[in-house]
């Protein structure tokens, strides 16, 4: 039974993604009821066993600007096992735009264990909600260092 249902979950994403790759932003070609089927579904794939469901899930509400999947990303954010999976979380919160997710992914970006997530998500930040948050600096070597402000 489980195994069914993550067949059904990664066969909704795989439609929904590749829905999303040809309509690009055109999300509001969706009728409500496919809207809200596609919501329901992801969400669902937010609570897979498999990480790659998981993080696809999480991004493709982000694309959907999911208001439903503030909560749940904010938790994918904060206690999610991969850099990757914390990377995937923090874009999603900033396209999906909402207050709550913007603040998680502002404080993830000064005190994340890693680098490369705290990075992130200050670009994330800056590109997606609040331009000029966070300022990057380029060292030695083309390494890039988030300077906050």
């Amino acid at each position: 039974m489980k195994t069914s249902a993550v067949v059904v979950v990664a066969l909704a994403l795989m439609m929904l993604a590749s829905t999303a790759v040809v309509a690009g932003e055109q999300t509001e070609n969706l009728t409500a009821a496919q809207f809200a089927r596609a919501e329901e579904n992801l969400l669902t794939g937010l609570k897979s066993d498999n990480p790659g469901v998981r993080d696809g899930a999480a991004y493709m509400l982000g694309e959907l600007r999911s208001d439903k999947a503030v909560v749940p990303l904010m938790a994918m954010l904060h206690n999610g096992e991969t850099e990757s999976s914390r990377i995937i979380a923090a874009l999603a919160l900033t396209r999906i735009g909402d207050a709550r997710g913007i603040f998680a992914v502002k404080r993830a970006a000064t005190y994340d264990e890693s680098n490369k997530v705290q990075q992130k998500c200050a670009f994330f930040v800056n590109a997606y909600a609040q331009p000029g948050a966070f300022a990057f600096k380029t060292g030695a070597g083309s390494d890039v260092e988030m300077a906050r402000k």
